[in-house]
């Protein structure tokens, strides 16, 4: 009869409700501690991770990264590291030229007069680590540029776009515009496409103007100075002229 009861206690206190008000703590997210500023997880596939870490004491906008390759199904490990110019926004991951070798890539932002963009990139073939040479912008691509890059992957290639900016300078605006581009990879090199038409003249020129509109502009053009060539005082006059001659030679 005692244990009976004594189970019935038991059974009644581990249905208690938590009282009101009582919160569960979220789990903190880790800390970097010194002299590591920057840690993110890449994790390709099982057993296949990659930690990218950013470091250096001092000055925020300089220092080095590295890359922490971990193959623990075949136990090896690997480091790359290099020089970082500027901190470190993000890391992607992708296989763009689908070889079943990852790509990472490290998006760190530096600062002069505008905020700029870094892109380091490594193609991880076994345990060997390539460096790829990312493709600066042309001077094309450049124009209005103004910094506030935003990169993501989508369908396995490395999206980018920014804001366009009209004017130079303190006196810089931004037109309403974006500029986006499309990386691919080709062997050891990076391939560039141009996803969008510049629908505005960025040094705040004049807009270009829709080519069915222009036409129809044009058509409208043309049947106006037909109707001013049929009305002209000078053909009335030709007329009025031919008129009086066969008056006279009646």
């Amino acid at each position: 009869m005692c244990l009976i009861i004594c189970c019935a206690v038991l059974a009644g206190c581990n249905n208690d409700e938590k009282p009101a008000g009582v919160t569960t703590a979220m789990p903190k997210k880790p800390v970097v501690m010194d002299p590591f500023r920057f840690h993110k997880l890449i994790e390709v596939s099982p057993g296949q991770d990659f930690d990218v870490l950013s470091w250096g004491r001092g000055a925020s906008n300089v220092g080095a990264f590295l890359i922490l390759h971990s193959d623990s199904a075949a136990q090896k490990y690997v480091t790359t590291t290099g020089d970082l110019d500027g901190a470190i926004v993000d890391v992607y991951n992708s296989d763009m030229d689908l070889d079943g070798n990852p790509e990472i890539l490290i998006q760190a932002k530096s600062k002069d007069t505008i905020n700029y963009t870094n892109m380091y990139a490594f193609e991880f073939t076994n345990d060997k680590a390539q460096k790829l040479d990312f493709p600066h912008l042309t001077k094309s691509q450049r124009e209005g540029y103004r910094g506030n890059d935003y990169f993501y992957i989508k369908d396995g290639m490395l999206i980018r776009e920014f804001p366009i900016y009209s004017g130079s300078g303190k006196d810089a605006k931004p037109t309403g515009q974006k500029r986006q581009f499309q990386y691919g990879l080709r062997g050891s090199n990076f391939t560039v496409k141009q996803l969008t038409k510049d629908s505005t003249n960025v040094n705040g020129v004049k807009p270009l103007i829709n080519q069915s509109a222009k036409n129809a502009s044009s058509g409208e053009n043309q049947t106006a100075s037909k109707q001013t060539k049929k009305h002209t005082p000078e053909k009335k006059h030709k007329k009025k002229r031919r008129r009086h001659h066969s008056e006279e030679e009646q």
